[in-house]
C-alpha cells in the first residue's frame, strides 16, 4: 500500500501546486489593477475556509491562507462576500471619497477593468511560460538538420548530429515540412537511403525510417502508462506482426476496435512483451472539429531530434501567444461538440480528473509540470470570461448592460441572476466529478 499511498500524495500535491499558481496570479491580477484603479483590497485569500496564515501589509489589506486550497478570491471594501455583492448598509454610510475607493462606488472602467484582469493575467500567464519553455528549449531550424540521433535497435545509424538531411530516399526535403511530408508517403522499412549534407560534403548514408514506431511520450492516465510503456521505448511488433513506422502502429491501434493488443517492446537493448486494450478517445483535427479513434495513449518521436536554434524574445512571446490561442480555441470547439452530442461529455473533466493530471505531468518533469499549469491557466482563464453570474465573465455582462442602460442591473435581479449562475456553476460541477468518478 505504500507506493499507492505515496503516488496519492504525489498527487494531491502536485495538484495543488498548480491550482495555487494559477489561482494566485488570476486573483493577483483583480487586485493589482482594482490598486491602480484607486479601489481598495481588505482581503486577499489564497483558499478557502480556516485561515492557517494571514498578515496585514501597510495598505491595510490582509494576505492569508486558507485551509481548502480549492480556489482564492479578493474582498474589496464596500463588499458583503466573496463573491463581491453590495454590502448596502455600509456602502450608504459612507462618505463619497471613502466610497470611490468601493468595487460598487468606483468609477464603470474602474470595475471592469478590475474584473477583466484575472482572466487577462492568467492568458499573460500562459504566454509567458510558453515563451519561456521555447527560448529555454529553442524551436528547430527552418532545414531539417539532425541534433541528436535517438537510440533505435536498427544497426544502420549511419545519421550524425550536425547532418543537414538533403533528401530521403531521393525524394528532397528542404524543410521539415516536405520532410514530414515525405515520411508519411514512404512505405514501411527498417533502414532508408538519406542523402545528407555534412562538412560542406554531399554524402548518402543508411539511416532508421524518418517516423519510427519510437515512443516521444506517454499520456497518463491511458492503457500505455498502465501497461508500463516509456518514452524511449520501440515497438517492434504488434500481435505477431512486425513493424518498421509508427503509422503502422496507428493504424493497427485505430482498426483493433479496442480488442486487447500483445506488444512487442525493445527498451535499452531488451525485448519483453506488454498486453493492452486501446481506448476511445476524441482527438482535436486539423480542422477545427473532432475524431473519435482507437487509442493506447503515446506520441511518436522521429529518428532524430532536430538542431535548434534560440529564437528571439519577441519570436518566443508571438509561438506563446499562439499556443494559448490553440489551447483555447480547441476547448472551445470541444466545448461545443459535447454540447451538440458530436463527441462524449466525458471529456469534461472535475477535481480529480485535473489532480490525475496534475500528477502525471509532475512525474514527466518540472519543464512537463510548468507546460500543464500553462494549459490549465488558459482554461481557467477562459472559464471565467464565461457569462454566467459569479464568474468574471457574468460581472462584465452586467456592466455592459451598465454602460448601454447608464444604470446597473437592480439588487432584486442581481440576486435572482447570483442565485442562479451558483446553481449553474455548482450543477457543472458535480457533473465534472461525476464524470471523474464513472467514466473510463
Amino acid at each position: 500500500m505504500m507506493p499507492s499511498f505515496g503516488g496519492f500524495f504525489f498527487t494531491v500535491a502536485a495538484f495543488i501546486v498548480a491550482l495555487s499558481i494559477i489561482v494566485a496570479i488570476h486573483e493577483y491580477g483583480h487586485y493589482i489593477v482594482g490598486r491602480w484603479s484607486g479601489i481598495h483590497a481588505e482581503v486577499f485569500s489564497l483558499g478557502f475556509g480556516p485561515v492557517i496564515f494571514s498578515r496585514v501589509d501597510r495598505r491595510g489589506t490582509r494576505w492569508q491562507i486558507a485551509l481548502l486550497p480549492l480556489g482564492g478570491y479578493v474582498k474589496f471594501l464596500g463588499d458583503a462576500d466573496a463573491a463581491s455583492g453590495p454590502d448596502a448598509a455600509t456602502m450608504q454610510a459612507m462618505d463619497p471619497a471613502l466610497r470611490r475607493r468601493t468595487m460598487h462606488g468606483a468609477p464603470l472602467w474602474a470595475r471592469a477593468a478590475t474584473v477583466a484582469a484575472g482572466p487577462f493575467f492568467n492568458f499573460a500567464l500562459s504566454i509567458l511560460v510558453f515563451a519561456g519553455i521555447f527560448l529555454a528549449q529553442g524551436v528547430a531550424t527552418e532545414a531539417p538538420v539532425v541534433g541528436q540521433v535517438s537510440t533505435l535497435p536498427v544497426q544502420a545509424q549511419g545519421l550524425r548530429p550536425g547532418d543537414q538531411v538533403l533528401a530521403v530516399e531521393g525524394q528532397e526535403t528542404p524543410d521539415y515540412a516536405r520532410f514530414g511530408a515525405v515520411a508519411n508517403e514512404l512505405p514501411p522499412e527498417p533502414v532508408v537511403d538519406y542523402r545528407v549534407l555534412r562538412d560542406g560534403q554531399e554524402l548518402t548514408v543508411q539511416g532508421p525510417f524518418p517516423l519510427p514506431p519510437l515512443v516521444g511520450a506517454v499520456q497518463m492516465p491511458s492503457a500505455a502508462s498502465e501497461a508500463g510503456l516509456r518514452e524511449g521505448d520501440v515497438i517492434l511488433a504488434i500481435d505477431g506482426q512486425p513493424i518498421h513506422a509508427f503509422s503502422q502502429l496507428r493504424d493497427l491501434v485505430g482498426n483493433s476496435d479496442g480488442a486487447p493488443l500483445a506488444l512487442q517492446v525493445w527498451r535499452a537493448g531488451e525485448e519483453f512483451e506488454v498486453a493492452l486494450a486501446p481506448r476511445r478517445m476524441d482527438m482535436p483535427t486539423a480542422e477545427g472539429g473532432f475524431e473519435t479513434r482507437w487509442l493506447i495513449g503515446i506520441t511518436s518521436s522521429p529518428a532524430f531530434q532536430p538542431e535548434t536554434r534560440t529564437p528571439g524574445v519577441l519570436e518566443a512571446l508571438s509561438r506563446g501567444a499562439d499556443q494559448t490561442v490553440f489551447i483555447a480555441q480547441t476547448s472551445l470547439s470541444g466545448l461545443w461538440h459535447m454540447i451538440t452530442g458530436a463527441i462524449s461529455s466525458c471529456n469534461l473533466r472535475g477535481p480529480i480528473g485535473i489532480a490525475e493530471t496534475s500528477g502525471a505531468a509532475a512525474s514527466q518533469g518540472f519543464t512537463a509540470f510548468i507546460w500543464f499549469i500553462a494549459v490549465l491557466s488558459t482554461a481557467v482563464g477562459l472559464l471565467n470570461l464565461f457569462p454566467i453570474p459569479v464568474l468574471d465573465g457574468g460581472h462584465l455582462v452586467f456592466h455592459a448592460y451598465e454602460a448601454v442602460t447608464g444604470r446597473p442591473p437592480s439588487e432584486r435581479a442581481l440576486r435572482v441572476l447570483m442565485t442562479a449562475g451558483l446553481a449553474m456553476l455548482l450543477t457543472l460541477m458535480v457533473f465534472a466529478l461525476t464524470n471523474d468518478i464513472f467514466c473510463p
